[in-house]
């Protein structure tokens, strides 16, 4: 990825508890009201070797594969990114679903292809997840590159027999 990208600034503290929101739904069995919307990754802590938990947007999913695509909009700062690279996740939880899953990290051309389409079907969402996470962002195709650098995007797919 190209090392002159803007990079996120962590979030605050209003923003860490609007976060953490979706966890409680989760911690509360009320996961299933998301459907393929947000996804719960649990992970180890890379430091504290502890149970992690993280709620995260679905960018995209795919039914037929169980398929999940999500951002790391703060990048490689992002604590659960950082987590899953040193230990894969451990469980995915989506709608009533939980499984293992197989993680991915995609490539910088299917981040791209990936952004430009979310972008199409949330464009509300993008021009406000640029001003949370700190980026100008001017929708032009260069701006929309500089955003994508910064962002990380990994695929989790349940584990197959075959996996």
């Amino acid at each position: 990825m190209n090392n002159l990208s803007p990079q996120p600034s962590k979030p605050n503290s209003i923003l860490i508890f609007l976060f953490k929101l979706p966890l409680l739904i989760y911690r509360l069995r009320l996961g299933w009201v998301f459907g393929h919307r947000f996804l719960m990754l649990i992970h180890v802590g890379r430091n504290s070797g502890r149970i992690r938990r993280t709620v995260l947007e679905v960018i995209r999913h795919n039914k037929s594969s169980g398929e999940s695509i999500v951002i790391s909009a703060y990048g490689i700062k992002a604590d659960w990114y950082r987590n899953i690279i040193l230990k894969p996740a451990l469980e995915i939880q989506i709608g009533k679903k939980k499984f293992v899953p197989i993680q991915r990290l995609l490539s910088e051309d299917e981040a791209f292809d990936e952004f430009v389409e979310y972008e199409r079907l949330h464009p509300f969402a993008v021009k406000n997840l640029s001003k949370l996470i700190g980026i100008q962002y001017d929708g032009s195709e260069n701006g929309r590159k500089l955003l994508v650098d910064s962002f990380r995007m990994i695929s989790f797919r349940p584990r197959s027999i075959d996996d």
